[in-house]
């Protein structure tokens, strides 16, 4: 049976989204919280922007070591080989691409502006996907940006020479959020009936329906025997607005009406989500929204005295699935009494009950002076107090986390 994988784009396309930003830590949080969900793929960032170097080469080094367990992690580049030397160049551990190119008419005539004609975009392709081999790539995805827009007969086209080139899969990208389910799932087949490749589904949710439409081209493709990767943003951010969201769309496989649940990647542990969720609303400064499904305060809130008296006999009787499935239900506990906080100017003795509480210790007082300097780093770097996990991170791969915070201009 064809499978439905996830391929979470947080820490690429997200971050791309317009006044919001990730520290470099908190993007390695959410690679380590994205593993721990059981995603197949995180698109970590662009191996070609010397800010991302040391973020991107760090966190090779924590999978290397173990600390990212099986979730690959992949670079977004444009489709031409000078990208893709570039990326290999500045990581040289990188092992899994995307290459990334219009072909919308409208894109290939206005962006391009006669740069680029439909025949020099599969010139590209196909030189981009031989240079990633050559260097050393283990999956390749090929992007077709604005491929909702795009001529069908040409975007088959496109597919076909992306897989005759060596790529792993094709990357059907609604990027200006265009598509309906019903489009989505005709033009998806399309391809998948034309060309014997596994297909990504990117979409935007500018008219409200990127969950529907990436659950319905996954449909599609698994339905046409082809394994399907839907691309996800975590708590639905992205440009503009917003990608499909991540526990969305895998609440929507796994108990959607007309979907199979057995198609989804056996590996999500959906009970970690909402750790996930609660980390990123506060890394990125965004509140979860009350009525988000899974996970927004009232999505297993009842007050009407018909649903109430229905939920106490039965939980069935208004919820679809349970909290528990989220890893909700334990208590928030909120200090009320003294507390102290570790920043970037705490003191050793400080520092030393922050960790002590969190039962970590140290052999002696030179490691802890090191790990001290790198949380008043952390606290600078992310110019927010550090969670637990973050604390717990750097104690943990301290070199890591020095890597993380080096940054040259």
């Amino acid at each position: 049976m064809a499978k439905i994988y996830i391929i979470d784009v947080t820490n690429r396309d997200g971050v791309q989204t317009s006044r919001i930003c990730l520290s470099k830590l908190e993007k390695t949080m959410i690679n380590i919280y994205l593993d721990q969900l059981g995603v197949f793929q995180s698109e970590f960032g662009f191996p070609f922007t010397k800010h991302e170097i040391n973020y991107l080469n760090a966190n090779l080094a924590l999978a290397k070591k173990g600390g990212i367990k099986k979730m690959r992690l992949s670079g977004w580049l444009r489709a031409v080989p000078q990208d893709v030397n570039a990326a290999f160049d500045n990581c040289p551990r990188l092992q899994h691409v995307n290459l990334s190119i219009s072909t919308s008419d409208i894109m290939i005539k206005h962006k391009f502006q006669g740069k680029y004609g439909r025949a020099d975009i599969l010139k590209n392709v196909k030189r981009a996907v031989k240079a990633a081999k050559t260097r050393g790539a283990k999956s390749i995805g090929v992007n077709a940006e604005d491929a909702s827009r795009s001529n069908m007969d040409y975007l088959v086209k496109f597919a076909r020479t992306a897989h005759e080139a060596g790529a792993d899969r094709i990357r059907y990208c609604d990027t200006l959020g265009k598509d309906s389910p019903f489009s989505i799932y005709d033009r998806v087949s399309q391809i998948a009936q034309a060309v014997p490749i596994a297909i990504e589904i990117h979409c935007h949710n500018d008219l409200g329906m990127a969950v529907g439409s990436s659950v319905a081209g996954a449909k599609a493709a698994v339905d046409n025997g082809r394994d399907a990767y839907i691309n996800t943003c975590i708590n639905g951010i992205g440009e503009r607005a917003g990608n499909a969201d991540l526990v969305s769309v895998i609440l929507a496989i796994r108990y959607g009406a007309g979907l199979n649940a057995g198609t989804l990647d056996k590996r999500i542990k959906l009970r970690t989500a909402y750790r996930l969720c609660k980390y990123a609303s506060y890394a990125l400064g965004i509140p979860i929204p009350i009525n988000q499904p899974g996970l927004g305060a009232n999505a297993f809130a009842h007050e009407s005295g018909i649903h109430a008296d229905g939920a106490l006999k039965n939980r069935k009787n208004y919820e679809l699935y349970d909290f528990h499935d989220l890893g909700r239900g334990e208590p928030e506990v909120v200090e009320t009494g003294r507390r102290i906080t570790v920043g970037e100017y705490s003191g050793i003795k400080g520092f030393r009950n922050v960790y002590e509480r969190m039962a970590i210790k140290f052999d002696n007082d030179a490691q802890a002076a090191k790990i001290l300097e790198l949380v008043r780093y952390a606290n600078i770097h992310n110019q927010k107090p550090l969670v637990q996990e973050e604390l717990r991170f750097i104690a943990e791969h301290p070199d890591i986390a020095k890597q993380i915070f080096s940054m040259e201009p």
